[in-house]
């Protein structure tokens, strides 16, 4: 076959199928238009799932007479004019192809006025072609833009459509993420003449969050916290999900960049090393972020539907986002997030926290600061492990049943220990009301927190054993004891080969002297060998560390003094994530004293 120039029908066809992939695509398409045209409000009307009709009306700024014609044509859009524009561009939209690829694929009309127009003005299309001139049309300011019959000429494409209500929830869910980027903006959706839902413009940050509480759920909204930090040119702003408030799969993780919703892996993997530490094993947070940025230092004409861009500092994007979300959560301690640990099934209305309990800190009081966190003052070696050695020593009495009260000055946001139940959990007062401690879970953070904060200053110490310990292993794990002597020994680790498959274990950190030096070397020999290489030791040292703190924290069925129990709570007030464990689990929950009545129906 020769070479020939394709027709224009054919073209926008082809056009079509990299733009309009389902209704979905149509609507993003037509709401990204009435975006960039200013809309306030918008209302979009849908049959059978958008393929039988769609219409998007908006309040935007509408279309002049004579440019309605252009508005149908190809590469034809208001919004860029050169290259200097193309690589700052900021609307939603700007090649110019979603009206005529959509035309082009179904039966289109486009109605429209601008604020001085005496009149509207209607042009309609049918596969494409021209039906009839413009026509004057009332209408007021604004545009409508209505398809039917999507695909109806292009059948082959309409058998890969799937049912009406899969169709409708893919649709909906292109408004919804919008709606969280524009928040300003009025949405308005209905399906088969029934209202799916609408959303009031929000203009502060209570109206924001009734937005996402609708979107994303009440529970997500009342376990998560609200930051805004800027550095580095970079502004990152929304809502982040509490580690507690974790997913089975990624299906809450809404990013913006610059008001565009973005799929990329550098903005995923920044994420997931901010949430590091604190999610438990195959969970996923549940997040709403947008990121602001110079336009010129992003690429969104990366893809034909714009859901992938390119950062030109690609890393520090990545550092930006991953240590401020790592900050952040740190800073939630319990004095700041009582309500941290609250079960989701005992959480009120959006927006608020039951009697008693405080919301999470809400970092958007510092909008444009980026804030320096200062940890707590660590003790000394020697302290740290005379506190390690009182929680690990037994109580000779039951003194679990004497109450300890609190000192008339100063307030303990994790209260004052009262009891001790089956050697697992410490039961505390405080004065929201009712504090459940997991002490094993609780020590193993501040242990691991204290061990982060010991190696990063490369004052690991050791605490050599009275009577070395000869361990059989694997010639394997032998031969790793003689190759990685410099890592064993920044943990604090002194450990010798002394056959092929014997090691000699002659001393272990200060920090963990109290621990099974046995149990201990194993685990992380197991840990040494599933890296296989030194330096994905060292990129995976918290991970060595974490085993490690476990082996140093106290056990459950210890019994512990009223005192003890007391030094516990303290530490966990001064810690950085103490309402997770390492694995992610959470530390402690609080029960308010109304949801205590509400169990014993006090009052009812």
């Amino acid at each position: 076959m020769s070479i020939q120039q394709l027709p224009p029908h054919l073209i926008n066809q082809i056009a079509a199928g990299e733009v309009v992939e389902r209704p979905a695509s149509v609507i993003k398409e037509l709401l990204e238009n009435s975006l960039d045209a200013g809309a306030q409000s918008v209302v979009i009307d849908v049959e059978q799932g958008g393929v039988k009709r769609i219409r998007v009306r908006d309040d935007g700024c509408g279309i002049a007479k004579h440019e309605l014609n252009l508005a149908l044509a190809r590469h034809a859009t208001s919004k860029i004019g050169s290259m200097e524009d193309l690589e700052q561009v900021m609307s939603m939209g700007f090649r110019g192809e979603a009206l005529p690829s959509i035309a082009s694929v179904s039966r289109l009309s486009l109605t429209s006025a601008i604020e001085s127009a005496e009149t509207g003005w209607r042009l309609q299309l049918d596969g494409g072609a021209e039906l009839q001139g413009l026509e004057p049309y009332p209408h007021p300011t604004g545009t409508t833009v209505e398809v039917q019959d999507l695909f109806y000429n292009v059948p082959a494409r309409r058998k890969f459509l799937k049912t009406e209500r899969t169709e409708f929830n893919h649709l909906e869910q292109v408004v919804r993420r919008l709606a969280m980027s524009y928040f300003d903006v009025g949405f308005e959706l209905r399906h088969n003449q029934r209202q799916s839902f609408r959303l009031p413009p929000a203009k502060d940050q209570q109206g924001m969050d009734r937005r996402v509480a609708e979107i994303c759920g009440n529970p997500f909204i009342e376990q998560s916290v609200v930051i805004d930090e800027s550095g580095a040119g970079l502004r990152l702003w929304g809502w982040i999900g509490l580690p507690a408030f974790s997913r089975s799969q990624m299906d809450m993780q809404y990013f913006y960049v610059n008001a565009r919703m973005i799929r990329d892996k550098v903005v995923n993997h920044a994420v997931k090393l901010g949430y590091a530490d604190v999610l438990y094993h195959g969970r996923f947070p549940a997040f709403v972020l947008h990121l602001e940025m110079d336009p010129t230092l992003v690429d969104v004409n990366a893809h034909p539907t714009k859901h992938e861009v390119r950062f030109r500092d690609s890393r520090l994007v990545h550092g930006f986002i991953s240590k401020t979300i790592k900050r952040v959560l740190g800073e939630l301690t319990p004095e700041n997030s009582a309500v941290n640990a609250l079960p989701a099934t005992v959480m009120t209305a959006a927006g608020e926290a039951p009697t008693g309990a405080t919301m999470p800190l809400n970092l958007s009081e510092t909008a444009g600061n980026s804030r320096a966190y200062a940890p707590p003052n660590l003790p000394s070696q020697r302290q740290v492990s005379e506190q390690l050695a009182g929680y690990q020593a037994l109580s000779d009495g039951i003194k679990q049943t004497t109450q300890m009260n609190p000192p008339e000055s100063g307030v303990a946001p994790m209260g004052y220990a009262m009891a001790q139940l089956h050697g697992i959990y410490i039961l505390a007062q405080n004065e929201q009301g009712l504090v459940v401690v997991d002490m094993h879970a609780a020590h193993e953070r501040i242990t691991y927190e204290r061990m982060k904060q010991i190696h990063a200053e490369n004052a690991m110490r050791s605490q050599p054993l009275l009577v070395p310990v000869s361990l059989s292993v694997s010639q394997r794990e032998a031969d790793l004891v003689e190759s990685s002597q410099k890592l064993l020994a920044g943990l604090g680790l002194s450990l010798d080969r002394s056959g092929p498959e014997k090691v000699i274990i002659r001393a272990v950190p200060s920090l963990l002297r109290a621990a099974d030096a046995e149990s201990l070397v194993r685990d992380l020999l197991a840990d040494l060998v599933t890296r296989g290489s030194s330096s994905a030791m060292h990129e995976a040292i918290n991970e060595i560390l974490s085993t490690m703190a476990c082996h140093g924290s106290v056990r459950a069925n210890r019994r512990l003094s009223i005192d003890e129990m007391n030094s516990l709570l303290r530490d966990m007030e001064a810690t950085e994530r103490s309402g997770q464990c390492n694995h992610g689990r959470p530390t402690w929950v609080q029960m308010s004293i109304d949801q205590l009545d509400k169990l014993f129906m006090r009052g009812q």
